[in-house]
């Protein structure tokens, strides 16, 4: 119990931190910052339905329902062709499985879940960051310090302009100089 409770606590001292960061974040940091918010909400999930507390795993495993559903929302079918359509059916498997291990409260499909996020984001960030030396050797003379728009420690955040729809990319605070990864 005593663990649920920190957890608790440490989850309102994340979610305060996550809206700082996203209400400053580039393009290019939304999409990771919402991988982010759906792996927490997934291992808080799995060590709520461990504790047997299926309150808290409810509310996690339905706000990792809402960031799978952001996830789909913003993606660009049109531009993004057959990766934004693969990435489409993969969120979509993810919802339903998070649905249903939350109906079963079964550790084991948030897990897999889990997993499959923490894959995925870390796929866009080598992606972005794979882009971003391109555009550094493209750019030499930008004196600009694009890899702390990309990467920031541990939490670092992505997004690529072609898979993204303009809702997320309408976060981006007009005097910030953008760049366009997707050429």
């Amino acid at each position: 119990m005593e663990n649920i409770v920190e957890n608790k606590i440490h989850h309102g001292a994340q979610e305060n931190y996550q809206a700082t960061q996203i209400s400053t974040a580039t393009k290019e940091q939304l999409l990771l910052i919402t991988y982010d918010i759906g792996i927490r909400s997934c291992q808080i999930a799995e060590g709520a339905l461990e504790e047997k507390d299926y309150e808290l795993s409810n509310r996690e495993l339905v706000r990792a329902q809402s960031v799978i559903r952001e996830l789909m929302v913003t993606l660009n079918v049109e531009r993004g062709g057959d990766i934004a359509e693969n990435l489409m059916k993969l969120y979509d498997f993810m919802h339903r499985y998070l649905v249903q291990a939350n109906i079963d409260k079964d550790v084991e499909k948030v897990s897999i879940v889990t997993n499959m996020l923490k894959d995925l984001r870390q796929t866009w960030e080598e992606a972005l960051l794979k882009l971003l030396e391109e555009y550094r050797a493209e750019n030499p003379d930008d004196a600009t310090d694009m890899r702390s728009r990309v990467v920031s420690s541990a939490e670092s955040k992505a997004a690529l302009s072609n898979v993204v729809q303009p809702s997320m990319k309408s976060a981006v605070p007009p005097e910030r100089k953008e760049v366009n990864f997707a050429g």
